[in-house]
């Protein structure tokens, strides 16, 4: 038992290892030439392993650069099921978007994860992996509230909130940015506040709050 176990945890450690030495190698080539004028045959003759080994780890050459995305969405959801008692949907994932800017931005590797931001923000085929990505952790977001809410299914207004929620971690360029603020506070509170309807009406349809 005690052999298998350590044969696993060695196979763990060296695709760990290969698929590091992949990232490192794409993420130099990427760099140095650009995204579209690299090749995934190219990037695996750096890394010293074959074409299938990359794909094996990576399914398609964008997630090389969006390796992150299901821990990423896992953090996400996490933030909403996981938030302290009496935190509420918008406290928690604003909270949530600080830590992943720290801890981005901060650290040791915050000047490689700008220019590897630069680059997606000049490649349309990184911007259109992007845009399906966010669109995964929409679904995930509205699911993940769904639950916390008791309901059966997403509600429209469910889905509205958990989109522009996104889109606020998209505005935002640091952990103390006022518009994370300003975003969730009009998304709890609504438009009208700022702009109230004929009459002083409110327009809002309702709120995926829970308080």
């Amino acid at each position: 038992m005690g052999v298998e176990v350590g044969q696993a945890g060695r196979r763990e450690r060296k695709k760990a290892a290969t698929r590091a030495l992949i990232l490192r190698a794409a993420q130099e080539l990427f760099l140095e030439r650009g995204f579209d004028a690299v090749s995934v045959r190219e990037i695996a003759d750096r890394a010293d392993v074959s074409p299938t080994t990359v794909f094996a780890h990576f399914p398609q050459k964008e997630a090389l650069l969006f390796f992150e995305e299901v821990e990423q969405r896992e953090r996400l959801v996490a933030a909403v099921r996981d938030r302290p008692a009496g935190s509420s949907i918008s406290e928690a994932l604003k909270a949530h978007y600080r830590a992943e800017f720290v801890a981005m931005w901060s650290g040791p590797d915050g000047a490689l994860r700008r220019r590897i931001m630069a680059l997606m923000e000049a490649t349309p085929a990184l911007q259109d992996y992007a845009s399906r990505m966010w669109t995964r952790h929409e679904d995930a977001l509205a699911a993940a509230i769904t639950e916390e809410l008791g309901r059966p299914e997403p509600s429209d207004e469910i889905r509205i909130y958990a989109r522009f929620a996104l889109q606020i971690q998209l505005l935002v360029t640091s952990a103390d940015d006022p518009m994370l603020d300003a975003g969730f506070r009009l998304l709890d509170q609504g438009w009208s506040r700022y702009h109230p309807g004929p009459a002083g009406v409110s327009s809002g349809a309702g709120q995926a709050q829970d308080g």
